[in-house]
């Protein structure tokens, strides 16, 4: 039975099929810009929010209910499978994720273990499987790439150059080769018992991989991540890439068996699309802008909108993630502006 209350236009999009408006959802949508889970914040760690399906559900959902947003994007981590393989992880507020003990040696890579989903997160799973009653749009959820999860490992935490990483893939390159090994099957793996729990999208963060060079990326990253989509494209549910400076790598992820290329703002969509990326596109307001007056909102909007608009196969977000500075006013008013600016109707 078809659920007509269902709203699959960003489904639709990833797949270049013909919809009835321009898609919207936003990165990092759940959570910091919204003064419900401030509140919940105060009472409660994002490790406690994660771990409590019921509480992660409602994380998740609230900016669905707030903006009208086309997609739910499950609220995480990248670092939540790390855990489980051995890595001890720990978010520290104003800094991120910490690792005190970081991969040094290949002594370091082989001690890593495997992931057994339903043993290791069973929270992240009951949260989609509730999820999948609660919505009605799509629900994403996501994994990080191995270089930006190795990116953390080897740093030991946020870094500015990723000077560590690079000089470990260099000099280490049998260590690192088999680290971005063990990373890829725990990332299929992981997304694999995500997509059976009822996850309808998955999008890979490779939020640092832009650090490197075409050359470099075709030889200590490419393999692994086409390895990665070549596995989830069996479970038939869109894959979208994404990660933050990264647009010389853009036509290195159209080789990639996925659906949909992530935008930062640094490149249009037009400059995309003239670069030879063929499939759905996602992007890429500046989130800063969304901390300018509307009209200037309004104006950079439409010209992202022109442009992504030329094929059907486009979904509306931002560059990167919402800032905790931004109204949620703002985000319901660019949702409804979006949904009324493209609709054929």
């Amino acid at each position: 039975m078809i659920d007509t209350n269902f709203n699959d236009t960003f489904l639709r999009a990833c797949k270049g099929e013909s919809h009835d408006h321009v898609p919207v959802w936003y990165m990092r949508q759940a959570g910091r810009s919204q003064p419900e889970y401030r509140e919940l914040k105060k009472k409660y760690s994002l490790f406690e929010i994660t771990h409590d399906p019921e509480l992660c559900a409602y994380v998740t959902k609230l900016p669905v209910d707030q903006y009208n947003n086309d997609a739910a994007i499950l609220y995480k981590d990248i670092m939540t499978p790390l855990p489980a393989i051995g890595v001890e992880v720990d978010i520290k507020s104003g800094i991120g994720p910490v690792i005190d003990n970081p991969i040094q040696s290949m002594l370091d890579v082989e001690r890593l273990g495997e992931i057994q989903p339903e043993e290791d997160v069973p929270y992240v799973l009951e949260t989609i499987k509730l999820l999948r009653k609660q919505l009605s749009v799509p629900l994403i959820s996501f994994g990080g790439a191995p270089f930006t999860l190795a990116s953390y490992m080897i740093e030991g935490g946020p870094s500015k150059n990723y000077n560590n990483t690079k000089a470990f893939m260099y000099a280490q390159p049998e260590a690192w080769h088999l680290l971005m090994d063990k990373l890829g099957k725990m990332t299929i793996t992981y997304v694999k018992a995500q997509i059976a729990a009822g996850a309808q999208a998955i999008q890979i963060f490779d939020s640092w991989v832009g650090t490197l060079n075409v050359a470099d990326y075709r030889t200590y990253v490419k393999p692994v991540m086409n390895k990665i989509f070549a596995a989830l494209k069996e479970e038939d549910v869109p894959l979208i890439m994404f990660g933050v400076g990264a647009s010389h790598l853009i036509n290195e992820w159209n080789d990639l068996p996925l659906d949909v290329v992530g935008l930062d703002w640094r490149i249009s969509i037009q400059e995309a699309r003239n670069a030879g990326v063929k499939k759905t596109v996602q992007g890429n307001l500046d989130p800063a802008i969304l901390l300018a007056p509307w009209n200037v909102i309004e104006e950079r909007t439409k010209a992202i909108l022109d442009q992504g608009m030329q094929t059907p196969n486009f979904i509306f977000n931002l560059g990167h993630g919402v800032f905790p500075e931004v109204k949620p006013d703002t985000l319901r008013k660019l949702t409804a502006f979006v949904h009324q600016y493209t609709n054929t109707k």
